[in-house]
């Protein structure tokens, strides 16, 4: 079974691509950036685009049928090195208890005002047998 989750974004038409794609017990949630959707605005702070991205990625994987502790795979793309210091605890207070497997690059983003993007893949907690 396939289902492609939409936020609505212009982006997504645009580009060609899903918020996420759940293919059986799996739902890959694309890179997703700290854009408030309903706004469709930009937060000035790496710690507010960092809260709307999850947001955003807690909705998508809602919409399919998960929750974020079905979280098992998490890249994080940001743009300045000094983020690493402030996105931890962030990112800790979502997935201090999950601990998925990791990875934070430091590069450029599509935008500007773009700070961070996480990306997530995520397996049903009921195909993992608990």
């Amino acid at each position: 079974m396939r289902k492609l989750i939409s936020t609505g974004s212009p982006f997504e038409k645009t580009a060609g691509y899903s918020r996420a794609v759940v293919q059986g017990d799996w739902c890959f949630v694309s890179g997703t950036t700290g854009y408030d959707y309903v706004t469709m605005t930009m937060p000035e702070t790496v710690e507010a685009q960092t809260r709307n991205c999850l947001t955003t990625i807690g909705k998508a994987l809602a919409d399919g049928g998960f929750e974020m502790s079905d979280v098992v795979r998490a890249h994080y793309y940001i743009t300045d090195q000094a983020f690493v210091d402030v996105v931890f605890p962030i990112l800790g207070e979502t997935f201090g208890d999950i601990r998925p497997a990791a990875t934070m690059i430091v590069c450029q983003l599509n935008k500007p005002e773009m700070k961070i993007e996480i990306e997530v893949t995520a397996l049903r907690r009921s195909a993992m047998g608990s």
